[in-house]
């Protein structure tokens, strides 16, 4: 199953049988059969006849409204998770600091793990010094994420090696075109941190559902710290999959000119210097769904998966870590 993206201005959702149809000015657009569908997400204009909202929350299907950019509205989802058992339970866990510190510092590690692994994988191909530095440190920020003691101690190191990887970030792109001087995300100043930013709001949509999907409270996490309508624990296991889901799909973008400068433009407005045009936005997304469609063997059980697949069976990883008190086992690739 996939999620179905509509970002067309104008047009709206019907349920016809055994399909969702996109309709603008009541002619067809494209349809997609229900059972393929397994989250909506809807772009600035884009209406939703009350059969198809009431449909798709009977299968506990989300739809997530986003602004025409892809900034997060708002969510509306079916009945909650009947494991009120697993939530209590879930709600002492992370109130125990032992337990917390340690599923916050497997999260950390495990990011600082694939975000050296990206960087070696194209420190091989490419011949640049500073991809192996990066490395190297990285590295000895796992040693330090491996003795910290507290959740905020682990955040430092996370901070470190955010900022030691986003330096050099830059050295990955092959076209000079591509400025990216550091992480910015509120606003995003240039076309890299808007694409980054709208990869990791798609991202964290994908780990909520799966988290819901489990039984679990999204809002409660270990790692990022509790606050009004921050799905903290979503975007902890979130951590695990940036670089190598969102960064590599911004990496193929960029590189291989899917996306180009002219699909960018330069406003006045503050909160929005920066904006991307519907066609990359499209582009971007569909390389997106082809990232999430690749197979692969699961590090951990052997299993044929997807990405998809790999949320939920982390969603569900963390259930069981919770249910059994014993260590979080994060996504870590080779």
């Amino acid at each position: 199953m996939a999620a179905l993206y509509v970002v067309e201005q104008g047009v709206k959702i019907h349920k016809e049988s055994r399909r969702l149809v996109v309709k603008k000015d009541e002619q067809e657009l494209y349809s997609i059969p229900l059972i393929k569908v397994e989250q909506v997400l809807l772009f600035g204009n884009v209406g939703v006849t009350t059969p198809a909202l009431t449909w798709l929350m009977a299968q506990n299907i989300d739809v997530v409204f986003c602004d025409q950019h892809g900034r997060y509205r708002g969510r509306v989802v079916g009945q909650t998770s009947g494991h009120s058992q697993l939530r209590r339970l879930q709600y002492r866990r992370v109130e125990n600091t032992l337990f917390a510190t340690n599923t916050a510092r497997a999260i950390v590690r495990a990011k600082l793990q694939n975000s050296r692994t990206l960087l070696l994988r194209y420190e091989r191909k490419l011949d640049k010094p500073g991809l192996a530095a990066a490395a190297e440190r990285l590295k000895e920020l796992l040693g330090r994420a491996e003795r910290a003691q507290t959740v905020n101690s682990l955040l430092g190191v996370e901070g470190v090696g955010a900022a030691v990887y986003f330096e050099a970030l830059p050295l990955l792109f092959k076209h000079d075109v591509w400025q990216f001087e550091k992480r910015v995300r509120r606003p995003p100043t240039d076309p890299v941190n808007v694409l980054l930013s709208f990869g990791y709001t798609l991202l964290a949509h994908h780990l909520e559902a799966a988290v819901e999907a489990v039984g679990l409270d999204p809002y409660l996490g270990c790692l990022h710290a509790d606050s009004y309508n921050r799905p903290s624990l979503a975007l902890d296991l979130t951590e695990e999959f940036r670089c190598i889901v969102v960064d590599s799909v911004v990496l193929r973008c960029l590189n291989s000119e899917l996306i180009k400068p002219e699909h960018f433009t330069r406003q006045e407005d503050p909160e929005r210097p920066v904006l991307l045009a519907e066609a990359g936005r499209n582009r971007f997304i569909q390389e997106l769904e082809a990232r999430l469609a690749v197979t692969f063997t699961h590090p951990l059980n052997g299993e044929k998966v997807t990405y998809r697949r790999c949320f939920e069976l982390q969603a569900r990883e963390m259930a069981q870590a919770i249910q059994s008190d014993r260590l979080y086992r994060p996504f870590v690739v080779r």
